[in-house]
């Protein structure tokens, strides 16, 4: 058992530079799609033109919403949640078999 708590935290914290990154990308790309959506929805022009026009007017937008929903696709939940397992690692230490 000590020898799987001591493997298990090797590897979270081998995760823990990649996860970093991750996070990063994810909130810069967040923010990005924020702003893009923040200017696409104050655009009075938005409202006088069909859905797709509106997107070809705005591709920062376009192309950041695009951008988040391609990593989605790609994981990047799952590389950004995976370290989490941390709090689960340090309770198994006091778990103890009878």
């Amino acid at each position: 058992l000590k020898a799987f708590e001591r493997r298990l935290t090797e590897y979270i914290a081998c995760l823990q530079p990649a996860t970093g990154r991750w996070r990063t990308i994810l909130i810069v790309v967040s923010v990005c799609t924020a702003t893009g959506a923040w200017n696409w929805l104050i655009d009075p022009e938005t409202q006088k033109v069909s859905f797709f026009t509106s997107l070809w007017n705005h591709p920062f937008f376009t192309i950041s919403c695009i951008t988040l929903i391609g990593l989605f696709f790609a994981g990047i939940h799952k590389r950004v949640v995976a370290p989490s397992i941390s709090p689960m690692s340090n309770r198994s230490g006091r778990i103890h078999v009878l």
